[in-house]
């Protein structure tokens, strides 16, 4: 739930671990000039191929948002985060955008569009179905903007000026004409906001009698019939039909919506609307809500369901709610609906050779609907080709099971099956189906079903993405493309017309994208965006592989400064990691990564400190395993230490490059919880740095990452995995950090606050770093430099000049 914080933003929270009082008056501070120099490097521009593969666009990404971006007004309300000025949902910048240019791939020529809002901080782009206009929403301090662009003139406008709410649910899409856009805004009549009473009126009362409701832990939940009024007043939207020429029309009845989508033809609307009663245990997703069917004026066609609270659903990724459920169009026919069921009940513990069922509807939705199809697994993908093709994906969790199957909708039959395999063999990938500018299966032109995938390449060489020409009807596989050292090479876009755009970088290179013509391989470039860090260049970078004491094989990617040389004095070390589950031991030894990629710099990344002289190992393989009926957990301490043993010997023995008696280890979120359990138990580590963990397990007692078993379920692989119960073991200095306003399941501040208190009253070296405004991704380039302020003075002070 939310929590009252009175932290100013002068790091009063910044506690001193060289005395017995909090620092006071410690404003932000500054890392060294080379770190800094990094993060205020221009920020990597991304790019958007138009659907009928004619145009691309630029897109500017902004730099870190200052403090007082950051500061605006946030709300959590039904394990949401909205901001109240401008009726939005909030969250780190990824997808936002602060300029925007189109190239005409024809002829080449590159275009600025006029008209743009003076304010450029766009989001939620997308192409009309006839591709002549380009729309997006642009935020403001105080509202969202719907903005149209007309691809021919290049003139931008803002083409509805009432008020839009983008909180929660489908904020606008076009219709399938082109001609129109649906809008969510904000109800004309919505008035004040609901104040609370300062005289409760009774008690707050949550009862269970005798139903089994286990739930995982969420943040920001309702807490009172206060936040129930909140959250009608921002959630609810009404829907309002925009034309290009700004004419409007509102479509149906006001309402909290989770789900609105237009049929392919234009002439209904599929919409999921959140229903009363309402839930102080589970975030608005898992709220009950009623699928319909509207015609194009609003009017309810169908009520097709009404999906209860799932309160009661089991604690299991392969857990579904009983019902019918992910209704959807068939992306093929003008207005068919499509569904799943399950047949268990939606409870993996229920034996069932058929876990789930799908089935089309069609309009006018007065009959039965039909069954097309029965899923071993749970069904997780669905791609439409015609009548006589679609591509059924199944998954169960559990196992790591998938499957995928070539069926006939119109007959209801299985074709074929194209594969089964496990989730985690990535090296058997046979990557994503290309699809076309209509959302369905690109197939080529054959007698046979051939169709196309696009894929990571993972292999024991590291990952070569590569595009696949599939006869799904005899399995031959063509290679058309793959990534060729020393570069890493991806392909973003195939239509099939002898051309693949590409991604393309190397350890020097920055990315740009090139066309690529599949004959000669002859390429053009598209792009010339210049390196955001020079002062990286030179810097040694390499993909090691390495065994595990049981023999699994390992991988970590090493960064050397670019002045060290082979016989030189080893360097002090910084270790960076995140654990991963697996279910087998060969999926665990899997190459992953590639070693020529380019470096990307984010505030997670501890390359920063190659400058500083450090021997850098990111993404280290932390594989936890657990085969047949041993879970992962079960032996997460030992694998762990046996995971950091094998790379310090190979960077430190083996390669002599790392002093083993000055590494430091460090991590985020989960990798953080690694990092307490290291220093708690093993003694291979000079210095950690965890940032925005948790550590007390019994606190998340339903679950946690993987961990489907409850507390009561494994009490003893909870406390034994809880760094937070053996702090009185943690000698080695740590270094917390965590946002104060960290909005993550289960990685509660109070998490990194218990933790310090407790490692300080057995005479610990710690030092807890409280972050204003910040979530569990930090955003403010204050609160980044600050934070990388702290792990360069604890580095050089506990690692690299370690006594």
């Amino acid at each position: 739930m939310k929590r009252n914080f009175k932290y100013s933003l002068i790091a009063a929270a910044l506690l001193c671990t060289n005395s017995l009082h909090a620092q006071t008056n410690l404003s932000y501070q500054l890392p060294p000039k080379s770190i800094v120099d990094l993060i205020d490097a221009p920020a990597e521009s991304q790019v958007q191929v138009s659907k009928d593969g004619k145009y691309l666009l630029l897109l500017e990404s902004p730099g870190f948002s200052t403090i007082e971006q950051v500061s605006q007004p946030v709300l959590g309300i039904a394990g949401l985060r909205i901001n109240p000025k401008n009726n939005t949902t909030v969250g780190e910048q990824s997808g936002v955008y602060s300029g925007i240019q189109l190239k005409n791939l024809t002829t080449s020529k590159l275009v600025n569009f006029t008209g743009l809002p003076t304010t450029v901080r766009i989001s939620q782009l997308q192409w009309s179905g006839t591709g002549e206009h380009i729309s997006f929403v642009n935020q403001t301090n105080d509202a969202v903007e719907l903005w149209v662009v007309d691809v021919k003139s290049l003139q931008a406008r803002k083409i509805y000026n009432g008020k839009i709410n983008d909180t929660y649910g489908t904020t606008y899409q076009w219709h399938p004409s082109g001609k129109s856009l649906l809008v969510q805004t904000i109800v004309d009549s919505r008035g004040p906001v609901p104040q609370a009473s300062e005289v409760p009126t009774g008690p707050i009362v949550q009862e269970n009698l005798g139903v089994t409701t286990p739930s995982r832990t969420y943040q920001n939940l309702l807490s009172n019939t206060h936040d129930v009024a909140l959250m009608s007043y921002y959630l609810t939207s009404q829907l309002v039909s925009v034309s290009l020429d700004g004419q409007t029309q509102k479509i149906g009845a006001p309402a909290i919506y989770k789900k609105a989508a237009y049929s392919p033809d234009g002439n209904y609307l599929l919409t999921q609307t959140v229903q009363a009663p309402y839930s102080y245990l589970v975030p608005i997703y898992m709220f009950p809500y009623q699928t319909a069917v509207l015609d194009v004026a609003g009017n309810t066609v169908k009520v097709l369901a009404n999906t209860p609270l799932a309160e009661k659903m089991p604690i299991s990724f392969d857990a579904v709610m009983e019902g019918p459920r992910n209704y959807d169009w068939r992306k093929d026919q003008a207005s068919t609906l499509v569904f799943a069921q399950a047949k268990d009940g939606g409870n993996p513990a229920v034996k069932s050779e058929i876990r789930d069922e799908l089935f089309i509807l069609e309009a006018p939705f007065a009959g039965e609907a039909r069954k097309i199809f029965s899923a071993n697994y749970r069904i997780n993908g669905l791609i439409w080709g015609n009548d006589q093709l679609a591509i059924v994906q199944e998954m169960w969790r559990k196992d790591r099971s998938t499957k995928t199957s070539l069926i006939n909708p119109s007959l209801g039959t299985v074709n074929k099956v194209l594969s089964i395999r496990s989730s985690e063999d990535t090296y058997a990938d046979p990557g994503s189906f290309v699809l076309n500018n209509k959302g369905l299966l690109l197939l080529d032109k054959s007698k046979d079903p051939v169709a196309f995938t696009t894929g990571l390449g993972a292999s024991k060489e590291g990952d070569r993405p590569f595009l696949l020409k599939w006869n799904l009807a005899t399995n031959k596989q063509d290679t058309l493309f793959k990534s060729r050292a020393p570069y890493y090479e991806a392909p973003i876009f195939f239509d099939n017309a002898g051309k693949v755009i590409i991604a393309k970088e190397s350890v020097e290179l920055p990315t740009n994208y090139y066309s690529v013509n599949l004959k000669n391989r002859k390429e053009e470039s598209l792009t010339s965006f210049a390196d955001p860090y020079p002062s990286l260049q030179g810097v040694q970078k390499s993909l090691l592989a390495y065994p595990r004491k049981d023999g699994v094989k390992l991988t970590a990617t090493l960064y050397l400064p670019k002045d060290f040389k082979k016989g030189d004095a080893p360097l002090p070390a910084l270790v960076w990691a995140y654990p991963r589950e697996f279910k087998s031991l060969a999926a665990a030894g899997q190459v992953k990564g590639s070693p020529y990629r380019y470096t990307r710099l984010a505030f997670r990344s501890p390359v920063f400190w190659v400058t500083r002289g450090y021997a850098i190992l990111d993404q280290a393989d932390m594989p936890i395993v657990g085969e047949g009926d041993m879970e992962p957990n079960d032996t997460f301490l030992a694998q762990i230490e046996e995971n950091a043993k094998a790379l310090i010997n190979y960077v430190s023995d083996d390669l002599k490059v790392v002093d083993r008696q000055r590494i430091g280890v460090g991590g985020h979120s989960y990798g953080a919880f690694m990092t307490a359990n290291l220093l708690a138990h093993t003694n291979l580590f000079a210095a950690g740095i965890a940032r925005s963990g948790a550590y007390n397990r019994t606190l998340t007692p339903f679950g946690f990452q993987g961990e489907t078993r409850t507390f009561w379920e494994a009490q003893d692989v909870y406390n034994k995995m809880s760094p937070f119960f053996v702090a009185d073991k943690i000698k080695t200095p740590i270094l917390l950090t965590h946002g104060v306003d960290d909005e993550n399941s289960g990685t509660f501040p109070i998490q990194s606050e218990r933790l310090y208190a407790a490692i300080k009253g057995h005479g610990g070296t710690v030092r807890l770093v409280l972050l204003p405004k910040e979530f569990h991704g930090y955003r403010s380039r204050e609160s980044i430099l600050h934070t990388f302020w702290e792990q360069d003075q604890w580095l050089e002070k506990y690692v690299k000049n370690k006594k």
